[in-house]
């Protein structure tokens, strides 16, 4: 368990692939946390404050794009989350107060880390595993899933993914100047993306065959990333230093 200014969060530490490496469990044991309940400034404090150089993040989702197939992986290069908000309903930043050190506004061209990309992308192909370069990944609040009327908003927009977890971890990463790429796998198309709605069975499978897949992924990317040493993404203009 770590301390930190917003809770503590429970983090492994071990060899993955001949690298030491820290895990968080987003959701925890048994899926405890529903995406609303995600610890998010906890997770990525823990993770700075244990000394991460970078953070690879996995996520199932939902494809809004109809020419994704199911099963397959795509790694994000942009974001949509025009909320900014955790949860509970607060701002997603670790900025909440006026006057605070720390504060400033993280700016950037793409919210992604390219050299932790090119890792990914790198290690799919090792594992023989194709994954999509490029997509936009849409955070939605959840829990619950999202209507046609929503989903035709997020498509004018240009996403082609949809989750509940990534939105606050690229912006936490960000701020705390960790280097952060998203990974995600498509399990089911969202309301209105097809003629017929996905089953939920199909569903609940493409989240179990998600895990080999992440696995034999992660086992050749992680290396590559350790070796890339990523700078941070963008700057974070702050108006105090230290």
């Amino acid at each position: 368990m770590v301390a930190t200014d917003w809770g503590e969060t429970l983090v492994s530490r071990g060899t993955f692939a001949g690298v030491e490496v820290l895990h968080v469990s987003r959701h925890g044991e048994g899926h405890r946390r529903l995406s609303n309940q995600v610890t998010h400034r906890a997770n990525i404090a823990a993770l700075a404050e244990l000394g991460a150089r970078g953070v690879l993040a996995v996520t199932v989702c939902g494809a809004v794009d109809p020419t994704v197939e199911l099963g397959s992986l795509t790694c994000f290069d942009d974001l949509h989350f025009l909320a900014n908000r955790l949860g509970n309903g607060e701002l997603c930043t670790f900025y909440p107060e006026a006057g605070d050190r720390r504060r400033g506004h993280w700016i950037f061209e793409g919210p992604f880390s390219e050299p932790l990309r090119a890792a990914i992308l790198e290690g799919g192909r090792e594992a023989g595993v194709p994954i999509r370069d490029g997509g936009v990944y849409g955070h939605v609040d959840g829990p619950r899933f999202n209507t046609r009327a929503e989903i035709r908003g997020l498509a004018a927009c240009g996403v082609t993914h949809v989750s509940q977890t990534g939105g606050p971890e690229a912006v936490l990463c960000g701020e705390a100047e960790l280097p952060y790429a998203l990974l995600g796998y498509a399990t089911d198309y969202a309301n209105g993306v097809q003629d017929e709605a996905t089953p939920v069975q199909t569903l609940l499978d493409m989240m179990a065959a998600s895990t080999t897949t992440f696995a034999s992924v992660l086992a050749a990317a992680v290396p590559r990333a350790a070796a890339a040493e990523p700078a941070p993404t963008g700057t974070v203009y702050r108006f105090e230093s230290g």
